[in-house]
């Protein structure tokens, strides 16, 4: 992603690389050249051995291998599609699709009661901070997360917005910079209010108006509490971030390597928060057990439950189903979008103001950033320069045309090497927006809506499809869980 900032009043208007689409040859995947392929020898092989009829009825066999390299199903090819298929029916047949919680059966303590693969997720609170960290032994990572509060961007200065945006560009910077941080991310939440909050003080702050002018003012602000209230929204934000920790069970560490594990993610969090408010940026509280027990059990319980959750031990859902490309979970239904292209234009830095404040839908945005290694990056440059130039010399090679789409993603590549020479961190970004509703009816309507306001954004979404059980607990949740 490159900025330009220019002098006056505009703001800082940002552009987003294109995602690559380089392949095995003229840019169709291993995959896709091994169904051609294929297909071409079965054809070859039917003919020779028993003329046009043997290719007429060999037809099914290489016909549907063509079928599964070019026919798109949900934005994907389809032989790309079917890992992902094949995974989603032995899941199914093993019944591994639902989870129902066993009340019989009680979790160990200091489980997270999750299902799928985030079971294996462990949480202890920290004494000195009280903030609740959660640990992936897998991963070997801890997860610490706040609670952050922010004026409304849309309603400063054009200065005052370049200075936030450089201020958030600097906590970014000093994540990957620290070498400690394995993901950060952001999670905007906006769950849909009746309004009865603002229309509720206003009557109890109104007073009897002293003069004609006042008088008229408070009556406009009546009618405009009377037209907006009904589809007024809540907003939270919350920053996760990951760091490097310990792998297999947390609680089992000798005392002095435990003590050293806590006091690396502290310094961590001393560090965010010493970021954030050089930002502005408002750290409210790091969330403790009780906090993000009860945000757990409000996000696979949309009905508001009447007790709130206490321990992370039991505030998982009681019900799960997994379907192909939404999900069930207690009161309510829903459904993951992936963001798979950002605007390929300059945009201002609110260019998803649409999407975050769509009305009378309950949903959550999530944007996740993992820092690369400076090596890293660097491979993965030098691999993306490699397959471009050996996809025009294919082109040349059978006197193809090359698109200014190629040359497009060629200066994408070059100017992320460039902002890596000259010392920038590079980031990898995923975003992943979650809608939820409480009739599958209502979860469609949500994502049609979404998907026409991601296209005003200059954003193009696609639905997960057979892995929304996963990707749900990846967005909705603010655990800073990577998507594979």
């Amino acid at each position: 992603m490159t900025d330009s900032t220019t002098a006056g009043a505009r703001p800082t208007m940002v552009r987003f690389a294109r995602l690559p689409q380089r392949g095995l040859l003229l840019g169709l995947s291993a995959s896709r050249v091994a169904c051609i392929a294929l297909a071409a020898v079965l054809a070859t092989v039917s003919v020779f051995t028993a003329g046009p009829i043997g290719f007429a009825t060999a037809a099914p066999g290489w016909g549907g291998l063509l079928a599964l390299a070019f026919v798109r199903k949900g934005g994907r090819v389809a032989v790309e599609l079917l890992p992902t298929a094949a995974h989603f029916a032995v899941r199914g047949l093993l019944r591994q699709d639902r989870y129902r919680v066993h009340v019989d059966r009680p979790r160990p303590a200091g489980t997270m009661a999750l299902p799928g693969d985030s079971a294996a997720l462990r949480f202890l609170v920290d004494d000195l901070t009280g903030a609740a960290i959660v640990h992936d032994p897998h991963e070997g990572s801890l997860t610490v997360v706040a609670h952050v509060d922010h004026a409304a961007y849309i309603l400063l200065s054009p200065e005052e917005q370049r200075r936030r945006v450089t201020g958030w560009s600097r906590v970014l910077a000093g994540l990957a910079a620290s070498g400690l941080c394995v993901r950060a991310q952001v999670l905007e939440t906006v769950c849909p209010d009746s309004g009865a909050g603002v229309v509720g003080w206003w009557r109890q702050a109104r007073t009897e108006p002293a003069s004609e002018g006042v008088a008229w003012t408070a009556t406009q602000y009546e009618r405009l509490l009377e037209t907006y209230a009904p589809t007024a929204a809540t907003h939270r934000s919350l920053i996760a971030i990951a760091v490097n920790g310990p792998s297999g069970a947390l609680g089992f560490l000798r005392a002095a390597r435990r003590t050293k594990e806590l006091d690396r993610i502290r310094q961590e969090m001393a560090t965010l928060e010493s970021s954030l408010r050089a930002a502005d940026l408002r750290l409210v509280s790091w969330l403790g057990e009780d906090q993000l027990a009860n945000l757990v059990r409000s996000t696979y319980d949309t009905g508001a439950p009447s007790t709130p959750a206490r321990s992370l031990d039991t505030a998982g859902p009681v019900a799960v189903d997994e379907h192909w490309d939404w999900v069930r979970h207690d009161t309510g239904y829903s459904s993951v979008l992936w963001i798979s292209e950002w605007p390929r234009t300059e945009v201002g830095a609110d260019f998803l103001h649409t999407i975050v404040f769509q009305p009378n839908v309950t949903r959550s945005l999530s944007i996740t950033a993992t820092p690369m290694s400076p090596r890293q990056a660097i491979r993965d440059i030098r691999r993306a320069k490699v397959e471009h130039v050996t996809d025009a010399a294919q082109r040349a090679r059978i006197g193809a045309i090359a698109d200014l789409a190629d040359s497009a993603e060629l200066d994408d590549v070059l100017d992320r090497e460039r902002a890596l020479l000259a010392g920038h961190a590079d980031l990898k970004f995923t975003g992943l927006i979650t809608l939820t509703a409480a009739t599958l009816e209502e979860l469609d309507d949500a994502v049609a809506q979404v998907e026409r306001a991601a296209i005003q954004c200059g954003c193009e979404t696609r639905r997960l499809q057979g892995q929304q059980a996963r990707a749900f607990t990846a967005a909705a949740l603010p655990l800073a869980r990577p998507l594979h």
